[in-house]
């Protein structure tokens, strides 16, 4: 084991407070390793296994489990402990069948909810940016990493660009391709990943004109008919009129 406080480890009060370590109890923690989510919005999958599915009582079982190819990590086995797993991940436990996706929950940030096996061929992800490559076609930067291509026929008249930033794409695990687009519009059903509404799922009523796209003000409104505002980099859009995917229990 590398030598405590080295790069396999952050203080344990120094981990993002949505951890569910014990924070008294050990010195340090695992820190998760580079990849598709940043440490700020994601839990290691070591976390994960021991803490947040008490498949492990200690580390050491909680490494074996998914050293031994237990754990996939949308439809991919994932072998390394500190891998990042973050907002949307869909979560399957091998040998028991089981699938979990990760989703943004009140005061905790991140939370696991048990979804089936239809559910879990699919993923929504969120476009952070786009940009026009080579070809004239449109590249989708989405919010955990992976880029995908949208081939257009004609760049002098780009019909199939029918995307906007920080709209959310239904992504296939299977094969990659987009099967849905839900636009960042009002109207639009939305869930909250940060601030102190984390976790609210809630229907678009407007979005505010502003001077920098990410932090325009937006009105919403609850499945109880509270409204509230928040910024729209906080704002995940999960379906036209209602989620596409199971949200947490009391959500709507």
């Amino acid at each position: 084991m590398a030598r405590k406080g080295g790069s396999r480890h952050i203080k344990s009060f120094g981990a993002p407070v949505f951890w569910p370590i014990l924070r008294k109890a050990y010195k340090w923690t695992v820190k998760t390793s580079p990849g598709p989510h940043p440490i700020s919005r994601s839990v290691p999958l070591l976390i994960v296994v021991r803490d947040f599915m008490g498949l492990a009582e200690t580390s050491s079982e909680a490494r074996k489990i998914i050293a031994e190819g237990n754990i996939k990590v949308d439809g991919r086995v994932r072998k390394d402990y500190k891998f990042p797993v973050g907002i949307m991940d869909v979560i399957e436990v091998v040998k028991s069948g089981e699938y979990y996706r990760v989703v943004p929950v009140p005061t905790r940030v991140l939370g696991l909810i048990p979804i089936s096996e239809d559910e879990a061929s699919f993923k929504l992800c969120r476009i952070e940016n786009k940009t026009t490559v080579k070809g004239g076609h449109i590249q989708l930067n989405l919010h955990d990493g992976r880029n995908v291509l949208v081939r257009i026929s004609d760049p002098r008249n780009p019909v199939e660009d029918v995307y906007d930033t920080l709209g959310t794409v239904k992504l296939s695990l299977r094969d990659g391709k987009i099967e849905e687009h839900y636009p960042m519009k009002e109207g639009s059903v939305a869930t909250i990943v940060g601030g102190k509404n984390v976790g609210r799922v809630a229907k678009i009523l407007k979005i505010y004109e502003g001077m920098r796209h990410y932090r325009r003000q937006v009105r919403l409104s609850d499945f109880k008919g509270s409204e509230f505002f928040t910024t729209l980099d906080k704002v995940f859009v999960l379906g036209l009129d209602k989620p596409v995917i199971r949200v947490p229990e009391g959500a709507i």
